[in-house]
């Protein structure tokens, strides 16, 4: 089928401009102020993640997934340096799971081309205009998916692309350009860089698979507040029409509500986020329910979309791999689904955004300490402390430098500093791992609960929180890994020893629950008919 004009969120001529790309000035997010458009971008990760949970549902064979590893693309995990350290494992053993969603804006396929792009794109490095971090909790029972704006500034670090070996050199740019600079794995460098997270994959997908996906539930139920036309005298607009109320939506259609941003709200990238999250929650609801997926010739159509659609880094590249997770996924009930955006604010002239100063970190620390953004996890009552049960002079203690960063770069001898700090105190025994680390958060872990009062001991002679001191069912020992909220000094600052840990995300989060129903798109007054 082929597509007029007035399906492309860009010029009425149907050519595409992009002042995206690497080298470029950034395009401003808000008050309809861009000058140039490069629109006709969807949320093309919602196929994937739909496609996971599919996988893991539909009882298809063994021998049909293997025959699919083949439409996998593949790539490396992280092209920086920072090289953060994979969370420990809780008391029970388990961890928490990031994946990092991107949908890229490719256009070099002639499917993609046919879906929604200009033959003048054709060649050029694909941005990555829709990112998300899909964070699931240790024991499974809640997620999280916290969107990033595309034109978020940040600091992209040195990547290495590892197929040319092109060196990027590092610098300040809208993040969807990271892309650009080597692949997937620099995006992922870059949010490791940012918000301090571990990730442990990501998934890429381009324009292909979204309508069959649409298609293969039967439609994804949708709402607007008023009759909208995603469409004006200038050529914006993603062609979207559709009058007050709740709608059933697919193929095409599902494409231009996951692509429009002149109709929604403030008409920026914002607005779209929030209606791409409505959108997946109710496709979420839609695969939890089974909806319509019980006939194999649409399952099978839709499997083969999804996976040749899809980038992944290595340690997901296989379909068994995507199974296991479809699983996991589908562990988490739709009530403890939360989808969220970065709070942000306006750079200098109001053509980019930054992350909000406090309000962004809390987010990123809810997940680094695996917190739900709801609001909604088990409360433990308080009981008393544990005391120490080891004389200090025999408390094997190792302190370790979690420093490291490709942006700050490391302090060196910070693990030494405590340690002598330590012994000061009476901790003697206390020694140091060499091996230099990143990590965000100071924290102490214990293996074992008759090591409880001891680790609290240790924290509180530092000045650090409680909530510092994890049990872990690998840790031998006590160990104090030194982070990158502690630069300096031998005495944990106080001011960030007095920050209390959020329990649930801020207001400017927006956070949208995956069992609200009632969720409605504000449609702009300009694009109403």
């Amino acid at each position: 089928m082929g597509w007029d004009d007035s399906l492309y969120e860009g010029r009425s001529d149907g050519q595409h401009v992009d002042d995206g790309a690497a080298g470029g000035p950034a395009e401003p997010v808000g008050r309809g102020r861009r000058k140039r458009r490069r629109g006709r971008r969807v949320l093309r990760w919602t196929a994937g993640i739909a496609a996971l949970l599919v996988l893991g549902t539909a009882g298809a064979g063994y021998l049909y997934y293997e025959h699919l590893n083949g439409n996998l693309r593949k790539g490396a995990l992280d092209l920086g340096a920072g090289g953060l350290k994979k969370p420990e494992p809780n008391a029970f053993g388990q961890t928490p799971m990031n994946i990092l969603l991107l949908g890229s804006d490719s256009r070099n396929s002639k499917a993609n081309l046919k879906l929604g792009g200009a033959k003048a794109d054709v060649g050029r490095k694909p941005l990555a205009d829709v990112q998300m971090l899909l964070h699931v909790s240790a024991d499974r029972s809640s997620m999280s998916v916290l969107s990033i704006p595309r034109d978020t500034r940040v600091t992209i670090p040195k990547c290495t692309d590892p197929k040319s070996g092109d060196v990027y050199p590092q610098t300040t740019a809208p993040i969807n350009q990271s892309l650009q600079h080597g692949g997937p794995g620099c995006t992922v460098a870059t949010w490791k860089e940012l918000t301090g997270i571990y990730i442990d994959h990501f998934m890429m997908i381009d324009f292909a698979g979204v309508v069959d996906m649409a298609d293969a539930v039967g439609g994804v139920p949708v709402c607007v507040d008023d009759n909208i036309y995603s469409h004006d005298s200038k050529g914006h607009g993603s062609g979207l029409k559709l009058t007050k109320g709740d709608h059933n939506i697919k193929g095409v259609q599902a494409l231009q509500w996951l692509r429009t941003r002149y109709g929604f709200e403030d008409n920026t990238d914002i607005g779209r986020a929030k209606a791409q999250h409505m959108y997946m929650n109710s496709m979420i609801r839609q695969l939890k329910a089974g909806t319509k997926l019980t006939d194999p010739g649409k399952l099978q159509a839709l499997a083969e979309a999804a996976t040749k659609a899809l980038t992944v880094d290595d340690g997901l590249g296989s379909v068994k791999k995507l199974y296991d997770l479809g699983g996991d996924l589908n562990r988490v009930p739709v009530k403890r689904v939360t989808m969220a955006t970065m709070p942000w604010s306006y750079g200098p002239g109001e053509s980019y955004v930054i992350p909000k100063p406090g309000d962004a970190e809390q987010v990123f620390a809810m997940l680094r300490n695996d917190t739900a953004l709801d609001g909604k996890d088990e409360k433990k009552k308080p009981a008393a402390d544990p005391k120490a049960t080891t004389a200090k002079d025999q408390l094997q203690i190792t302190v370790q430098n979690g420093t490291n960063g490709a942006i700050q770069g490391p302090v060196v001898g910070r693990a030494s500093a405590v340690q002598g700090q330590l012994a000061t105190l009476g901790y003697t025994a206390a020694g140091t791992d060499a091996t230099l680390i990143a990590q965000a958060d100071t924290t102490i872990t214990y293996g074992g609960k008759d090591a409880e009062g001891d680790a609290l001991a240790v924290a509180k002679a530092l000045g650090l929180p409680k909530s510092a001191v994890k049990e872990s069912s690998s840790a031998q020992g006590i160990r104090l890994v030194v982070g990158n909220d502690w630069r300096t000094g031998t005495t944990y600052p106080k001011a960030a020893g007095g920050k209390q840990q959020a329990e649930k995300a801020p207001e400017s989060a927006d956070a949208l629950n995956g069992e609200d129903k009632k969720a409605c798109m504000k449609v702009n007054p300009g694009y109403t008919f």
